[in-house]
């Protein structure tokens, strides 16, 4: 018999199995880190030949700590993948010349005199470095081909008056000087009476302004013939006193000395994103018909011939939010994407029957959309397990071209997601999404945080979630509910808590969070709370009513409403819902979590932007006082050169990290990790 021999190499494997050294990797989870290196895909242009699509891939330069954006370009069949820009040039808006011969695009090359700030590029196919096509003082904020290519449409803003210099040649600082009534605007400031305007470029000279006045023009689209230019502006004697807008057009012939304006709709509502037909005699947009139900209010889709006439409502039966319409090559259909129970869908509605049809494959979100020549359709798309790819949509569904995350998620368990239904207090059925921690086990119970959304007129959605993500990674399960209010549902559904917010918004979110524990997910002990801007609001309103929660982050939120009235930027939303405060004082303070403030127990972290205008930090430090002062648990962290939304990645990687720790601290006794981060600020302070 012949004697069999054994490697000294499986000897040691078996004892080690046997002795228990060698124990199976764990799973990885998301971390912070993985998370801040995941890119976003957007804003797809087919070429007109169809055998390309450029698109722009954003996301965050660690290095710089800033945003970084950058041009791709896709063959159609998904075999070849070609970086157009360097991430450094921060560039947006692919857009095809009609022939096919440049691809055009927007960015910004600081430091370049009397031209910088964003510019439109040329990149010619045959080779050779982007080109600068405009100069523009002040930059372009944006633009379109004409249909024949041989000119664009800019959008641009009034430029700055020129600075007077000081002794020391820098520019002398001036006063604000203000009228309007509207006189804020998040990342932007304060106002003046710079207008943004539409202008006809050929690439030579001076750019020939067309549309005039102290109004904003925007969403402009040229008619197919390219005589004419549709485009959305609040044309009434107060553009600040209402939400009104129309759609106009205006003829785009060069050198004219008198171009009066012919307004297409003349509903008291907001009319805009108007598309031409291929034919050009039908103009798509959208519109809002209720008007005393102002955000809460359902956007339909609408058509109107385009030399004027009835215009007709196609969505009135749908009740779902609808943006972005274009029509399909053959003019039968226009395409958009909706709003549907936690869903993005892509929908094409039959321009004669209003017939509403579902493209994309449910369980996703549609994000942006592009429609070739031939009727091809280029989207990209999300579910729970990926962020937004780049694919196109066919007979047998949905196919990828540029899923650039895929290798970044590899080997990475993440949150698994299904959508729960709750029971509210009167019978109101509430849908949430639930995440589940990475390998969760059936039937165990852990700790879970609610995370409310923003809005209130928006909603949870199917699509990935980082911050849900980067939350359940840690240990948490994570639900977030849509509760009325919320925007997906029609329209009844979200206006519920017109003037009424944290009543029945609040009761819905109660609900789910019971749904949850019923199912023997969450642990009842356990719970903490947060959001963001309406997120952080709903916080407020949860803190001030329960004392279930052991911790909670309340971001950008409003507390004291009084107190915001003429100082954010909702003047005319909370006298359209509330009244004038001095007229309707009672209605303000019903709902005003800042009088139950002395209630609260729960310890609270309080976060925000610097320069947040759209709901300023002055509330969140009236918070922070107010537990401060109570001896409630609290801290205020403040970013600085932040608005409403926090952009820079080392802000946005503090954000992550304190919601985590501040959790561990306060849910699970944990707080080890937050002394320890403490006292290394304080050692970067010394």
């Amino acid at each position: 018999m012949k004697t069999k021999t054994i490697s000294a190499a499986a000897i040691l494997l078996g004892a080690m199995l046997a002795s228990g050294a060698w124990a199976e990797t764990p799973p990885r989870v998301l971390t912070i880190d993985d998370a801040m290196k995941l890119e976003t895909i957007g804003d797809p242009a087919i070429s007109p030949d169809g055998r390309w699509i450029a698109y722009r891939v954003y996301g965050a330069d660690l290095e710089a700590d800033r945003g970084a954006s950058q041009i791709w370009m896709v063959s159609a069949d998904g075999k070849q993948k070609l970086p157009m820009t360097a991430p450094a040039t921060r560039a947006r808006s692919p857009r095809w010349s009609p022939d096919g011969r440049y691809l055009a695009f927007l960015a910004n090359k600081e430091g370049e005199g009397d031209d910088a700030g964003t510019q439109v590029w040329l990149l010619d196919r045959r080779g050779g470095e982007a080109i600068q096509h405009t100069k523009v003082k002040g930059g372009v904020d944006d633009y379109l081909w004409s249909p024949d290519g041989s000119r664009m449409l800019l959008t641009i803003t009034d430029p700055e008056p020129e600075a007077e210099k000081g002794k020391d040649g820098k520019d002398k600082p001036k006063p604000w000087v203000i009228d309007r009534l509207q006189f804020k605007q998040d990342g932007v400031g304060y106002l003046d009476r710079r207008r943004a305007h539409l202008y006809l470029f050929d690439g030579k000279g001076e750019p020939e302004q067309i549309t005039f006045g102290d109004y904003d023009d925007e969403n402009p689209a040229w008619s197919p013939d390219g005589k004419s230019v549709a485009f959305e502006s609040n044309r009434t004697a107060e553009p600040d006193g209402n939400v009104n807008s129309d759609v106009w057009v205006v003829s785009a012939e060069a050198g004219l000395k008198d171009r009066p304006l012919r307004q297409l709709t003349t509903h008291p509502g907001e009319d805009g994103s108007p598309a031409w037909s291929p034919d050009g005699k039908t103009i798509a947009y959208t519109t809002v018909t209720t008007l005393d139900k102002i955000w809460y209010a359902t956007r339909h889709l609408a058509v109107i011939p385009a030399e004027g006439g009835t215009p007709k409502v196609l969505t009135a039966a749908y009740d779902r939010m609808v943006y972005n319409p274009e029509f399909m090559p053959n003019g039968k259909s226009v395409l958009a994407v909706a709003e549907d129970a936690g869903e993005y869908p892509l929908i094409s509605v039959d321009v004669k029957s209003g017939k509403v049809t579902r493209l994309d494959p449910a369980g996703g979100d549609t994000g942006d959309f592009a429609i070739g020549k031939k009727g091809e359709v280029i989207t990209t798309r999300a579910t729970p397990e990926r962020p937004l790819a780049l694919g196109k949509l066919g007979g047998k569904g949905w196919a990828v071209l540029d899923d650039r995350n895929a290798e970044r998620l590899a080997g990475i368990t993440l949150a698994s997601v299904q959508k729960i239904t709750a029971k509210s207090a009167d019978g109101t059925p509430v849908e949430a999404y639930l995440y589940l921690p990475p390998n969760y086990t059936q039937g165990t119970k852990v700790p879970m945080l609610l995370r409310p959304h923003g809005g209130p007129v928006a909603q949870h959605s199917v699509g990935f979630d980082k911050e849900m993500q980067v939350l359940a990674a840690a240990g948490y399960a994570v639900l977030a509910p849509n509760p009325r209010g919320s925007t997906g549902y029609g329209e009844d559904f979200s206006a519920a808590i017109f003037a009424e917010w944290g009543v029945k918004d609040f009761a819905d979110e109660m609900a789910a969070v019971d749904e949850a524990i019923a199912m023997g997910v969450a642990d009842p002990d356990k719970l903490g709370v947060g959001g963001w801007s309406y997120g952080g609001i709903m916080t407020n309103y949860v803190i001030t009513k329960s004392t279930r929660f052991k911790a909670a982050i309340s971001g950008a939120s409003e507390v004291n409403y009084t107190a915001n009235y003429g100082h954010d930027i909702y003047q005319l939303t909370w006298e359209a819902e509330l009244g004038l405060p001095w007229e309707s004082r009672e209605t303000w303070e019903k709902i005003n979590p800042f009088n139950d403030v002395g209630k609260v127990t729960t310890p609270t972290l309080v976060m925000g932007g610097k320069e947040d205008w759209n709901v300023p930090i002055q509330n969140s430090e009236q918070l922070y006082q107010a537990l401060k002062r109570r001896g409630i648990p609290t801290e205020l962290v403040v970013y600085p050169d932040e608005d409403h939304g926090i952009d820079r990645p080392s802000f946005v990687v503090d954000r992550y990290q304190r919601y985590i720790a501040w959790y561990d601290c306060h849910i699970l006794g944990k707080c080890e990790a937050r002394t320890a981060e403490a006292k290394k600020d304080e050692k970067k302070a010394d």
